[in-house]
This record gives structure tokens, sequence and C-alpha cells, in this order.
């Protein structure tokens, strides 16, 4: 079963919403990194969930409670959990490694959409899809290679953080079906703000001013990112639209070179290469496949 593909003025306006996102996640990375000088990763989760949900609450207030009812609360509820344990995983390697391989690691999460397909859905792919998984294992091992010792641990964390975020995507995409951009995110930083309070109990830190300052702009930068991330990916297929998303790796070497004088090394590039060709190998893999199941995981993207 073949989808009509998206009309160019809807891929053009999701790329540009995609961009767009990516620019503002990497934003929010050196943010990340800025705070995680002073503050622990628990503090820096709770933060960004709280001021987006603060942002969130001013946006819908006119709408009314009413707004926000949704006859899916499960997806919200599925969608928070994974979300918020990939976020955990994401910030803890944006601290510990360089910022364009930490961006990076964070777009894995494409390559397992296909293992959660066949778990959750039972979705059967093609001989392409591992072949296309392995290649893009293989550049992240060479991500990995000039500091493999350090940046080992960290890595699995991250890599981790794609699962988690991989089972987001495949549930943004079909809130996009029903809910309003607003509403998805509300709810999954009304759940983030709920369940990342709880181990402030025993790690509570009071900020500086200059460290709320810092929280303030993550929270502002990341609630724009899942804006514009949720709007582009209600523009077009995912599988058209992934590719966009290694921009975020281009302003992440670009941020740590600037203010960190972190080095892109050739074999970060080369494995920036091979995780972006596995990731669209994967997606056109899915896109060709008749099972009507396999329509229902490219429409399932975005964390």
């Amino acid at each position: 079963m073949n989808t009509p593909a998206a009309p160019p003025s809807h891929l053009l306006r999701g790329a540009l919403f995609i961009i767009g996102s990516e620019l503002m996640f990497s934003l929010m990375g050196a943010s990340i990194r800025v705070l995680s000088h002073e503050l622990d990763n628990t503090m820096i989760v709770f933060a960004r969930n709280l001021v987006g949900l603060g942002l969130l609450l001013a946006l819908t207030a006119s709408s009314g409670v009413r707004h926000l009812a949704t006859a899916v609360p499960h997806l919200h509820l599925l969608r928070g959990a994974a979300g918020l344990g990939a976020m955990y995983c994401f910030f803890y390697a944006i601290a510990n490694m360089p910022l364009a391989n930490a961006m990076l690691l964070k777009l894995t999460a494409p390559l397992f959409i296909p293992l959660v397909a066949l778990a959750w859905l039972g979705e059967r792919f093609n001989w392409q899809v591992p072949a296309a998984l392995a290649v893009g294992f293989s550049g992240v091992a060479l991500i990995l290679v000039p500091d493999f010792a350090q940046m080992a641990p960290v890595a699995v964390i991250a890599l981790l953080g794609g699962v988690l975020a991989a089972v987001a995507k495949v549930t943004v995409r079909r809130l996009a079906r029903t809910e309003p951009t607003t509403r998805t995110v509300f709810y999954f930083a009304a759940i983030g703000s709920a369940v990342s309070a709880i181990p402030l109990i025993w790690t509570w830190q009071t900020p500086s001013p200059a460290m709320l300052a810092w929280i303030l702009a993550l929270g502002v930068l990341a609630t724009s990112g899942q804006l514009l991330l949720t709007r582009g990916m209600a523009c077009a297929p995912a599988a058209r639209l992934g590719p966009f998303a290694f921009f975020s790796v281009v302003f992440g070497a670009l941020l740590g070179w600037l203010f960190w004088d972190e080095v892109l090394y050739w074999s970060t590039i080369a494995g920036t290469a091979l995780v972006l060709v596995s990731g669209i190998i994967v997606s056109g893999a899915r896109r060709r496949t008749g099972d009507t199941r396999a329509v229902a995981v490219r429409e399932s993207g975005g964390l």
C-alpha cells in the first residue's frame, strides 16, 4: 500500500520547520552544557519541563480547559514516559561528550524505529533494513574512535535514549492525526514536570540568578523546538523529513567549536555520513513496503 506523496509546498514547509526545530534543540544543548557545570542532570530536566509547562499554559490560557481534553490519554502517557526517559539520557550525553557527537547520537532514534515496529506492531522488514542498521551503527562506532574509552559509557546512555526516543517518535505522529500541536506538547511538559519532580526530593539545588536565566532560555528553546518539530511532522511523512534533522549535527559542531573549542574529527564526519545514509535507507525501505502496518510506522516521527 502506497500513500500519496506530500505536495512540494507541504514538504518544503515541513523541512523548514524541522531545520528550525533542530536549531532550537542545538541551542538548547549549549544551554544544557552551561547549566551542567553547576546543576545536577535531574535539576536540568525538571527545569526544562517546568518552564516549558509554564509557557504552554500561557499559550493555551485563552482556549480554556476544554482545549486540553483528549480522547487518547494512553498515547500521551506513553509519549511522556518515553520522551522523559530519552531526555534524561540525552541531557546526560550533552553534558559529557562533544556537542556535535551528542546531537548525532540523539538522531540514532530512526535506526531503532524498525525494531520498535517489529516488537510493537509485528511489522516485518526486508533485507535492506538490517543492512542499513549495520551501516548506521558502524557510523556510531566511527564517532567514538577518537576517544573510545572515555566516550563509550556515555554513548551507551545516549543510545538508550535513542531507543526511548524511537518509541516516542512512533507515538507523536499518531497523536498528530487527532491532536493539535499545543495539546501534544502541553501533555508532554505536564507529564514530564510531574515525574521529573520526584528525584528532586534527594537532589534539589537552589540555582544562582545566572543559572535561572539559563534555565529560562533552556525552557524557551526546548518548547520552541518541540512546537516546530510537531508542526513539521504534521506537514509530511517522517521518512521524507528525517534527513533534515541532521542539521542539528552541523549546528552542534559550530556551537561546540565557537564556545568550547571542540574539534570535529574526520571520523565524526564519516560516521555522521554513515548514520545519515542508514537513516535514508531505512526510511526508504519502510516507504516501499506494502504492509499497512509499515504505513503506520512511516507516519510516526518526531519526539
